[in-house]
């Protein structure tokens, strides 16, 4: 290949998350017309805004080469946690808000000192914290659904600036971690880790308090995503949240984020992850595919996103191969 080759492959690769995005707009908008009303694409947003948000904290997990496979189970239990403060204890709106983001923060830290004091491995750690948490919700409920006041669930009907308060709540806990992942010391560091934590660690980044950090996050952004969900649901029942878990991964993946840690962006490649996913969902329902196909169309989306992932960094590492050889040679 010469260099032009080189530089378009090199475009394609790194701008898939922006090729596809822009084909399934298109194709979406050529099947189903109405499927491009401005109506319509706020609706798409207002839906993945709380996938978005878990999605968000997800991405800081994969920066390190790790995974969160509870952050459904931490929706649960701490929206679990809102409701029956207020229901049985009277606790205010605010107070009940507060005491279930910590909940989702206790259980990030959790995670975190499994993982980086215990040396337990991500997956198997996260999946007992998912099953355990899924457990302690349960037990609190006794598997009742939970409840919610209407000054809760009216929440979702509030508008900031003209903008539904759940799209805002989304586009801040992006800005926020746009603003750390690329204007800070610790986001810098936090890619470092991800691309070498040995040879961050000889540097003298402290790459254990980086990716404990990294977990709490992602329960706190889980946390929060389930108030999102309450306010739109007014309902916690005993799948809530189940399964959400790999959609944030999906849209984590296909935003450009990396299972092999070191590559990801808040902004704008999760938030174009997380719409994606929305509108495949929606796109399925404009253009009348058979409900009981859209599970195994969701489960393609997910293993294309992995394999997608595995090709664009395999083929990224040829190149830069090839263009050390060329240097070399010259």
């Amino acid at each position: 290949m010469n260099t032009l080759q080189v530089w378009v492959v090199r475009t394609l690769l790194k701008n898939t998350t922006i090729i596809l995005f822009l084909l399934l707009f298109v194709g979406f908008g050529l099947l189903a017309p109405n499927f491009l009303s401005l109506r319509n694409l706020e609706i798409i947003i207002s839906n993945a805004s709380y996938i978005g948000i878990i999605a968000v904290g997800m991405t800081f997990v994969l920066l390190t080469g790790g995974i969160d496979l509870s952050v459904g189970s931490v929706m649960y239990v701490s929206a679990v946690v809102v409701g029956l403060l207020i229901e049985n204890y009277d606790f205010s709106i605010a107070a009940a808000l507060m005491v279930g983001f910590l909940a989702g923060l206790a259980f990030g830290l959790f995670n975190a000192v499994v993982i980086t004091l215990l040396g337990i491995p991500p997956f198997i750690a996260t999946l007992v914290t998912m099953i355990a948490g899924r457990g302690v919700g349960l037990l609190l409920t006794r598997s009742a659904a939970v409840d919610f006041p209407d000054e809760l669930t009216m929440l979702s009907a509030v508008r900031v600036f003209g903008i539904q308060l759940n799209i805002f709540i989304f586009a801040l806990v992006v800005l926020a971690a746009t603003v750390f992942l690329m204007l800070t010391a610790s986001g810098r560091r936090l890619y470092a880790v991800g691309n070498d934590p040995e040879a961050a660690r000889k540097a003298g980044i402290n790459a254990t308090a980086l990716i404990a950090m990294t977990y709490v996050i992602s329960g706190g952004c889980a946390a929060l995503a389930g108030f999102v969900s309450i306010s739109q649901l007014g309902r916690v029942n005993a799948g809530f949240g189940m399964g959400d878990e790999f959609d944030a991964i999906a849209a984590a993946v296909l935003g450009g984020a990396s299972l092999f840690g070191g590559v990801g962006t808040a902004f704008p490649g999760t938030v174009l992850g997380t719409i994606m996913i929305q509108m495949v969902q929606a796109g399925l329902v404009f253009i009348r595919v058979d409900l009981y196909i859209q599970p195994i169309v969701m489960g393609g989306i997910i293993f294309f996103a992995v394999f997608l992932d595995s090709f664009r960094r395999v083929q990224l590492k040829k190149l830069e191969r090839r263009n050390i050889m060329r240097l070399s040679d010259s």
